[in-house]
């Protein structure tokens, strides 16, 4: 194929990209309005990392978590991942810029003793040590159900304090079920319900709000191109 067939500048496939979404969403709902733009860009950056247009209905948005998430993230506050795919997908120069610290704790020496000894899932455990964290905190979890189900159950409990979760693991097990119960709990979320999800994603949906959440502020291209 002739290099002038396709095209090749960047920013350019990536304008192309989210101009072919907007027209899909109104072929596929030409009423389909958005709840704001910063939740516009973030479905719209889902789509565009999955090409999968069941998002429109599936990602969930509860008890304000789009101001929770920018409220951590701009107050230097602490992500934590459930597994190290996830974290390597998220923008950390962004992360690093706005003086928000990042961990995965799944190699955590603390994490594997206690999952060893409680015989319990290591994505559990490290929920459990990450209740010693007093910063503000964002969970991100693509993949462990089992992590949904601690974070709730802690929270429930008293034990954590928790500002928002992502929460979109994807699978057979206990997938959807946790993701619906993180949906039905007080706790503000992101949650795509139903089997759909992935560390892709979660690490996509972090990276939608950091890039949109003050566009004139942080001054990214990414903001401008997922309008």
């Amino acid at each position: 194929m002739e290099k002038e067939k396709y095209i090749t500048v960047p920013h350019m496939i990536t304008d192309k990209s989210f101009q072919m979404i907007q027209e899909e969403i109104d072929k596929i709902d030409p009423n389909y309005t958005f709840e704001s733009p910063l939740q516009e860009s973030v479905i719209k950056r889902a789509i565009h990392t999955t090409a999968d247009f069941d998002y429109l209905k599936n990602l969930k948005f509860t008890h304000n978590v789009l101001e929770k998430l920018k409220h951590v993230l701009m107050n230097h506050g602490v992500i934590y991942t459930d597994t190290t795919m996830a974290l390597s997908g998220i923008n950390k120069r962004r992360l690093d810029k706005l003086g928000v610290d990042y961990h995965c704790l799944i190699r955590d020496p603390r994490v594997i003793e206690m999952a060893k000894e409680e015989e319990i899932t290591r994505s559990m455990a490290a929920v459990e040590v990450a209740t010693q964290d007093p910063r503000e905190k964002i969970f991100i979890v693509g993949n462990a159900p089992t992590a949904l189900y601690k974070i709730i159950e802690l929270v429930s409990d008293g034990r954590l304090e928790v500002a928002a979760v992502i929460g979109v693991p994807v699978g057979f097990v206990e997938a959807a079920e946790s993701k619906q119960a993180l949906y039905d709990s007080d706790i503000p979320a992101i949650a795509a319900l139903g089997r759909k999800g992935g560390s892709n994603l979660a690490a996509a949906l972090i990276n939608a709000v950091m890039y949109n959440m003050d566009i004139e502020k942080l001054g990214d291209e990414y903001g401008r191109h997922s309008k």
